[in-house]
Formats: C-alpha cells, sequence, structure tokens
C-alpha cells in the first residue's frame, strides 16, 4: 500500500495487517511517505536483504509493528533484529521447502509461507498448500502466494492449527500498490459467511 485515499478505503474493511514495500526492485515500492499511514491496523514494513541500518530507521520513520523478511535474510540477520516484532518469509515450491523454517523457529513472531517463484513476491502464483501438513513448528504462520477473489472456499477448507491469518496482495489489486475494494470486500463477506467457526 502506498495511496493515501486506497490506504483509508482498505482500513475501514477492517484488515489487521497492512504491507509497506520497501524494496527498491519493487513496481509496489514505497518511494515517497504517503501522506497518510494506517491507524487502525498495524504496519508491516516488508524488505528484501535490506542493510539492517536502514531496516531500523524505515522501522523508527514509519512507527512499523513488523517487519517482514521477504530474502534470503539468516538467522543471525534476524538476531540482529531482536527487539522488533518480524514476519519471515518462506518459499514454498515443495514439501521439502517447508523445513526451511527450522533456522528461524524462536527468533521471529510468524512465518508467512509463500510460492517460489523468479521473482520476489507479488506472482500471484499458488503453491499446493497441503504440502504445509509438513509444518510442525511451534510458530504461528500467515498463508500467503497468489489468493485471490475466488479463493474464498478454498481458504475457508484449509486447516492447520498455526495458521492464523491470510495474505492478500496482486490478485486484489487494480494496479501495483492500489487494492480493489470491492473485490476485498467481496472476498471479506464471502470469508464471514464460513461455517468453519464451528470446528
Amino acid at each position: 500500500m502506498r495511496e493515501a485515499d486506497n490506504i483509508r478505503e482498505v482500513e475501514r474493511l477492517g484488515f489487521d495487517l497492512m504491507g509497506l514495500i520497501f524494496w527498491p526492485q519493487s513496481s509496489r515500492y514505497v518511494s515517497e511517505k504517503p501522506d497518510y499511514l494506517p491507524m487502525h491496523c498495524q504496519r508491516v514494513g516488508v524488505f528484501v536483504d535490506e542493510d539492517i541500518e536502514r531496516v531500523n530507521s524505515i522501522a523508527d520513520e514509519y512507527a512499523l509493528d513488523y517487519i517482514q523478511l521477504h530474502g534470503h535474510e539468516s538467522s543471525e540477520y534476524c538476531a540482529q533484529l531482536q527487539g522488533l516484532h518480524l514476519i519471515k518469509a518462506i518459499s514454498v515450491s515443495g514439501r521439502d521447502d517447508i523445513a526451511t523454517y527450522k533456522q528461524y523457529e524462536g527468533l521471529v513472531d510468524y512465518f508467512l509461507f509463500d510460492t517460489k517463484c523468479p521473482s520476489v513476491g507479488g506472482s500471484g502464483q499458488q503453491f499446493d498448500w497441503t504440502v504445509l501438513s509438513a509444518y510442525d513448528g511451534n510458530t504461528p504462520f500467515l498463508l500467503s502466494g497468489g489468493i485471490g477473489p475466488d479463493d474464498a472456499e478454498r481458504v475457508k477448507a484449509f486447516r492447520h492449527e498455526k495458521c492464523i491469518g491470510i495474505d492478500l496482495n496482486s490478485r486484489f489489486e487494480t494496479a501495483p500498490g492500489l487494492k480493489d475494494i470491492d473485490s476485498l470486500r467481496r472476498f471479506l463477506t464471502h470469508l464471514s459467511h464460513s461455517s468453519h467457526q464451528t470446528h
């Protein structure tokens, strides 16, 4: 997110977290501070193999609640950011990729399982969520990877005791960094009519 009016509209839908991408090569890069930043949902700064000093500086400037690390950051790198709430993205193409999480266990607040692709996130591509049955860690995670407007039933059917939320990005955009409010609202409405509260 980077457009003030769009940030306000999305925030009104009741999301818990909102991402701001600080990777210069992204088409969603926040190159200048928006006139409005979310006040009613938590701010997540997304970084890719960034210099730690720059991460800390932006975290202060934007009053970030979470730092999402979407590159090849090491466990040592994460340890240097202690004091900040961390989300570590794990790229997944198959079951064997899940075990990557083990080096970060205890160092981050959440994992985000995303589709492995040549680019860094935002590909709109999905992976086979059934491979997440291999995840046996203690850290809660977010489900990501090309979740789109037609996936409400798939999301409702997905079960894992450590899954605490989903990530919605490129397939809800009208342009990079600009969300389709009507599409998001319809998706959330569909989710809220779920019967999975019974389990």
